[in-house]
């Protein structure tokens, strides 16, 4: 697929941002361009996808948009999940497969002059073997929120959660209408933060850990929550006061691919 090429985003886009928000941009930014993205020439375009992690500013703290699925969809019903989804054969990037799904799924406007591409992280390996590529952008106004409609039958809720929460979720404490602790969408004890480790078969038996972030909505979690968490590190230069990964556990795509190839 052709390879996007990203400009830096204009200096009056950024002085619409805080002081820190530009400096999480910023560093978030410099990470991305020093990415080595691997060659995915050699994977059908059936395997490949594309998210969308949209940032914007809200009170002088970067959020991100998510959705939850439908709980009518075959695959990771009722889920959190970024807008996204497979690469079509008319695709000419991953950037245009993140920004057609989020069109289809929420109606987020294509070619919009309020948004403005970051760049692009390594890929993700789903559970389905999809190789999943965040793309990253930045959204200046954040009235378009309210003109995002759900797409019926596969988007659910339209909602967004504090992007810095991923690296300490007590920060989610200031939101305004958390899911109730044990309710269906929070089944769990803890107040904002809940993990555990598994084995995957896929991955060989070594043990993966599962992030699950409480919000307003369903919670973060799995492959979401993976890329944001290392959006989240990324952006604010810093490391999650938990325990980011199992003992073990297979770290980066690279390594991925040479353990499922093993």
């Amino acid at each position: 697929m052709n390879v996007t090429e990203i400009s830096p985003i204009a200096q009056e886009a950024m002085d619409l941002l805080s002081g820190s928000s530009q400096a999480a941009i910023r560093r978030l930014t410099n990470f991305l361009a020093g990415v080595k993205l691997p060659d995915l020439a050699p994977f059908p375009k059936t395997r490949l996808a594309a998210v969308l992690v949209l940032l914007y500013e809200d009170k002088g703290k970067l959020r991100v948009l998510l959705t939850t699925r439908s709980k009518a969809l075959r695959t990771h019903a009722g889920q959190t999940a970024l807008p996204g989804g497979r690469v079509d054969e008319t695709d000419k990037s991953l950037v245009e497969t993140a920004f057609r799904e989020a069109f289809e799924e929420v109606q987020l406007p294509l070619n919009c002059s309020d948004i403005h591409l970051i760049g692009l992280y390594e890929p993700f390996l789903s559970l389905h073997k999809l190789i999943v590529t965040p793309v990253y952008a930045l959204l200046t106004r954040k009235e378009l929120l309210g003109e995002l409609k759900p797409s019926e039958g596969e988007v659910s809720r339209i909602f967004t959660h504090p992007l810095e929460a991923l690296l300490d979720p007590q920060l989610s404490q200031h939101e305004a209408s958390l899911v109730a602790i044990g309710s269906e969408d929070w089944p769990y004890s803890t107040t904002y933060y809940n993990t555990s480790d598994s084995a995957v078969a896929m991955l060989g038996n070594t043990v993966y850990r599962m992030h699950r972030f409480r919000t307003v909505a369903s919670p973060i979690k799995g492959l979401t929550s993976d890329i944001l968490i290392k959006t989240a590190e990324a952006a604010y230069g810093q490391p999650t006061v938990y325990e980011r990964f199992a003992p073990g556990q297979i770290r980066g795509f690279n390594e991925v691919l040479k353990t499922l190839s093993n």
